[in-house]
């Protein structure tokens, strides 16, 4: 339906019908170029919120283990071991054992037995939790498989 004249014309924002239409004034907008600008201001806001949740996800996930076998879904580190990246999954030798107790490979660092830092792994994995993550840190914690027998 087409607007009859300039009153009518408010009501179709995409009207441009005729030389007296007050949609076509100078510094007004038409309500269709109002939505426009919202549109965007809309999209603005969705872009900044999605990278604000990856953001906070990306946090959370490092205090995770990586899903195994074992554990599924994963497992938390608890935070006296990480402090969001100190922690990680090992490979089996770079864990040895001793008389004294385990071995960091890497270090030489041996944590005995009876030390509070070993913690049983609750997806049967060597993990190993140093300062700042560094490679040749010292250890806060280290994750250990059951023992066999």
């Amino acid at each position: 339906m087409k607007p009859k004249h300039a009153v009518d014309c408010k009501l179709y924002p995409l009207c441009r019908c005729h030389v007296g239409c007050r949609a076509d004034d100078v510094g007004e907008r038409t309500p269709g170029e109002r939505l426009e600008g919202a549109t965007l201001l809309a999209l603005v806001a969705a872009v900044f919120l999605c990278a604000g949740a990856l953001l906070a996800a990306s946090y959370a996930r490092a205090h995770d283990a990586l899903p195994t076998a074992a554990q599924p879904h994963g497992w938390s580190y608890p935070f006296a071991c990480c402090s969001g990246y100190d922690c990680r999954e090992v490979a089996d030798k770079a864990v040895g054992e001793q008389s004294e107790g385990y071995v960091i490979v890497r270090t030489g660092e041996v944590i005995p037995y009876s030390d509070t830092r070993i913690r049983n792994s609750p997806d049967g994995e060597f993990h190993w939790c140093s300062v700042a993550g560094a490679n040749d840190g010292r250890t806060i914690c280290l994750f250990v498989p059951p023992r066999g027998f």
